[in-house]
This record gives structure tokens, sequence and C-alpha cells, in this order.
């Protein structure tokens, strides 16, 4: 591959990555395992089970069951990282405000923004975790049934390590349920205990489930959806097991590889761009893991995936708890595994994890010396640099010596006119006489290029560079730059790289197209965040000043040979 052709290749690759993320978003997953059938445990639902609401003759809720009569309330349970809204009716999390992510970024002109809101009631945004009780044998709350609070705000106080709330259901039988829900301090970790205490006089059979349940993301226009990290991050369900490991499903693919299994230390979750909810049983139960659309065919279905637990039963006069973890949050890398197995995967870099990975390992490490995000790009522009210095200086080199050769091969265009075979034979053998290698571009470009998109990956999904400032005018690296400076320099750093380019033996088109590509380029950057613009700045940067360096040192070579 000629030198002249590398920034046509990467505009040409980076077009095909945005368009293979966006079909890899809605279309890649991996294979469904089959689906069981019957029940495997007292009220287990089969490959047909109905969606978790009233209870059903088999055991299993349906959503198509009334909720309970009586008037509802909202109870708030908040300590210094999250604030939640619980709603009697069902004792469901209906509500989750992330204290410490603001939804715009907090500047002089605009001192206060409110929280991100990850689970909402808003009918727009649905997005809810519930969890609930089934039984085939007696009574039993599910997320339809009517709890009661005895308090309605619980904040954590000045010096607690936990706060909690409790939602009491009884029924006339003697069966009572208590659901706790715990926030520790500094956790986005809310803990469950479901303690059934059977007041009744026979043997209460039944299961414990947790369920999320949500609509679908809005549509954005075209241009939105390639400009904006967000539209290219996951969104839909995924769940983790030890032998399967991390495995998702978009929403598109709901209706044709519906989730079904039965796994033991598990979790499932539902996944959005920065942020991301799951329930996490106990490792040692096994549960049932299932998705299912709610009303597929209205204006805004909602989608939902399910873990149901196995069976429980409490003799007369006993209790027991079901327990359960629920993470409601972002996705903070080198603390998510700590609060379950494979959960730092839900920060999805797709077919790049391999590469994206480490890179987002050493750029945390970059931004603990530097204490900036952006400078700790540069600096990972600049070790990745120095680690591919001998491949680039190979590639600048050949493109050096191929430019000394440009009036050499207009003159071989000149002779030869239209007969491009004769014409390429001619080049060939100049090449080869000269010793130079037009393929030497096509190694560093084939290395670079995955370390590349790994590292794009690692900026469009990193939660720590959401609203994260640089200096002066750019006050957020995950937003497009205000003023486009960093556009603007980047446009300027292209056009100087390609007049540094050689261009002899190029055909017309390809040599317009070359020109264009420059000023398509700094358009298309004013709108993406300003630290993808910036690592393309700094990279485009120290590669221009790498060939000037050794466009000079060939330069001198040449003059010293011809004076010696």
């Amino acid at each position: 591959m000629n030198q002249t052709r590398t920034l046509l290749f990467f505009a040409l690759m980076f077009v095909a990555y945005l368009l293979w993320t966006e079909w890899e978003k809605d279309y890649v997953t991996p294979p469904a395992p089959p689906a069981p059938t019957g029940q495997t445990t007292a009220g287990q639902p089969g490959a047909d089970a109905a969606v978790p609401g009233a209870t059903s003759p088999a055991g299993v809720p349906n959503e198509s069951g009334a909720p309970a009569d009586g008037k509802a309330e909202l109870v708030t349970l908040s300590n210094d990282l999250l604030r939640l809204t619980i709603d009697t009716r069902g004792g469901s999390i209906v509500r989750s405000e992330l204290l410490a992510y603001p939804t715009e970024p907090e500047t002089k002109k605009n001192p206060t923004s409110p929280p991100v809101r990850l689970l909402d009631d808003d009918g727009a945004h649905f997005f809810a975790a519930q969890d609930g009780l089934v039984s085939n044998t007696g009574a039993a709350p599910d997320h339809r049934a009517l709890f009661h609070a005895e308090k309605t705000e619980n904040v954590l106080a000045d010096g607690q390590k936990s706060v909690s709330v409790d939602l009491s259901w009884t029924d006339p039988s003697g069966v009572k349920v208590i659901k706790r829900y715990t926030l520790k301090r500094t956790d986005y970790v809310v803990d469950l205990d479901q303690r059934i205490e059977n007041g009744s006089t026979a043997v209460w059979n039944g299961n414990a489930y947790h369920q999320l349940q949500r609509v679908p993301a809005e549509k954005v226009n075209w241009f939105k959806a390639y400009t904006d990290p967000a539209q290219h991050s996951f969104f839909g369900a995924a769940w983790y097991s030890p032998e399967s490991k991390f495995e998702s499903l978009p929403f598109v693919e709901f209706g044709k590889k519906p989730l079904n299994r039965q796994i033991t230390g598990g979790w499932v979750s539902m996944l959005q761009h920065y942020f991301f909810v799951a329930w996490i049983p106990p490792a040692n139960e096994a549960v049932t893991y299932s998705s299912n659309i709610v009303d597929p065919n209205s204006a805004t279905p909602r989608y939902l995936v399910r873990a149901f637990g196995p069976a429980i039963q409490v003799a007369p006069g006993q209790s027991a708890d079901s327990v359960a973890r629920l993470y409601i949050g972002p996705k903070l890398q080198g603390t998510l595994d700590v609060i379950a197995p494979g959960l730092e995967l839900t920060a999805n870099y797709g077919w790049f994890t391999i590469i994206a990975q480490p890179l987002h390992w050493l750029l945390s490490q970059l931004h603990a010396i530097s204490g900036n995000w952006g400078v700790a790009i540069i600096l990972l522009v600049l070790l990745i640099k120095a680690a591919l210095y001998k491949l680039t200086d190979a590639q600048f080199r050949s493109g050096a010596r191929m430019r000394k050769l440009q009036p050499r091969v207009a003159a071989l265009k000149e002779r030869y006119g239209d007969d491009r075979v004769k014409m390429q034979q001619a080049m060939m053998e100049l090449y080869k006489k000269e010793k130079v290698n037009p393929m030497a571009g096509c190694l560093p470009i084939l290395i670079t290029f995955p370390i590349f998109i790994g590292l794009l990956r690692v900026l469009s999904e990193s939660i720590e560079l959401r609203h994260a400032p640089f200096f002066g005018w750019i006050h957020d690296l995950s937003a497009p730059d205000p003023f486009y400076v960093l556009p603007v320099l980047y446009f300027i750093v292209t056009l100087l790289t390609q007049r540094m380019m050689p261009t002899a033996g190029m055909d017309p088109t390809q040599a317009k197209m070359m020109k264009v590509m420059p000023l398509i380029f700094g358009v298309f950057f004013a709108f993406f965040p300003s630290g993808l613009v910036l690592y393309w700045t700094i990279n485009g940067a120290t590669s221009l000043l790498q060939q000037w360096y050794i466009n000079r040192s060939v330069d001198r070579a040449e003059i010293k040979a011809k004076t010696a």
C-alpha cells in the first residue's frame, strides 16, 4: 500500500467501523441456548411462561392481572450516591437518581444540574426494577400487590453506615411478607430481603423473582446516530454465567432469541451508555433467567428480563428469607468485579475488548498521575507512539523516499500515457532499483488501526470521561468542542500531513478524494466528543512532526551522499 493512500484507508476503515458497530449493536448476539420446557421447581416457568404480574393458576405471575385495590404511596430511600423512589404498589423501585452524576456539566453559567435518572416512572422513559413472590398453594405478593410503609422518607444520616426501609404485606390467611431495602454509605448496591412469615395453618410454597422492565431508547436522526457515541453503545439486556461468561441480547432480538436458562452464580442486567442496572441473586442459587416483551404490538412495547429463584418452603409458624442485590449505577471499571464476577464486562467494548480493557487500565493509571483526563489522553497517545515508533519510522521513511521519486514517476506517466500495465511495470522496476518498498506502510496501519478502534471504544464508553473537563474552553471531554478549536486544529494537521505525502502514481479520482478528506473529517469531527478529537489531533500532530523529521533526515542523508 502506497503511503499516499494511508489517509484514505483510515477514512474508509473508520466509516466501515461505524457501519459495523451500528449493525453489531442491533443484530450481533451470542446464540441463544435451547429453552427448557415444563417446570423445574414449584411454580417455576417453562419456555412459554407469562410475564410476572398477578398470580396465575400455574403459580407464575401474568401482566394482565389486576393490581390490588387501595392507594399507593411513594417512599424515598437515599444515601450519599443514590436517591431511590419506591412505589408501595408492588414495593418496586420506580425511580433512581444518581447524585454524583449531573445531567449536564456543572459550570459557572450552569452551577446546578439535576442528577441522572436511570430508573424512571415517566412513560416515555419507563424503566423499573421489580420483585415479588408467587405461590401455587397460597397467597403471595407480586409486584402489583399493595404494601404498607411506616415511613416515607429514609435518608442516610451523618455517622450512619446504612439506611433501610421496610414495606409490609399481610394476607387474611396469616401469611406476612416484609420487604426490606438497604443502602450502605458510598455504595451503588441495594440489598433486598423478602422475609416470609407463615402465620397460616398450611405450608407455604412459592418462589421469589426479580425483574427489570423498560421501554426502548428514543429514536434519533441519522446524523446523531453516527456522531453521538451514546448511539454506538450497546442498549439492551445482558447476563453472566460462569460457563458462558458475558452474553447480551439487543432489544430487536427479544422476540427471535428469547433468554431462558438456568444459571448458578450469575446475574442479569439492562445496559445503556455509561450506566446499567443489574439483579444479582445469591451465588449458590440455581436461578432461571428469561426474557419477554410486554405489549409487543403497542406503540411503546416494554422489554423484560427476569431472574426466577428456586422453590421456597415455609412451615406454619416459621419464617424464611429470600435475598438479592440490585446494582444501580455507572460502569465504573476496577470496582464492579468486587461486587459480582463478570460485572465489569458491562462496559461492553464488543470485539475490541481484548485491546480496549488494557488501554482503559493504562489511561486510568495516567489519569492517576496527571489528575486530568485530557492530559491522560495526550500521554496515552505519546506512549502508543513511542511503542510503535520503529514501525511508523519504517513507514515514514518509505514515504519520504517515494516522495523523492515523484518527478521520475511523473516522467513515467508522461512516457506511457494511458497504458496502465506498462506504467505499473515501470514503477515497480523503479522502486526495485531505488530499494523502495511501496508496501512498507501496510504493517504499521494494520497494527495501529485495531489500537485506534480499541481506544475509540474506551473514550466512547468510559464513564470517567463523562463531563470531565480539560483546560480553558473545554468543560466536557464527552461533548463536542463548543468553539470548534480542536476540529480546526485537526483539519490543519491533516492538511499539512497530506501535503507531505507522495502523490505520484495516484489516479485523478483518488487525488480529488484526498484533497477533500481533511475538510470532510474536520466538519465531521466538529460534532464528535472533544476527547476523541483531542486524541486524533495529538496523534496526527505527533505523526506530522515525526514525518517532518524523517523527511529532513532523508534529505540530509541524500545531500551527504552526493557530496561524499
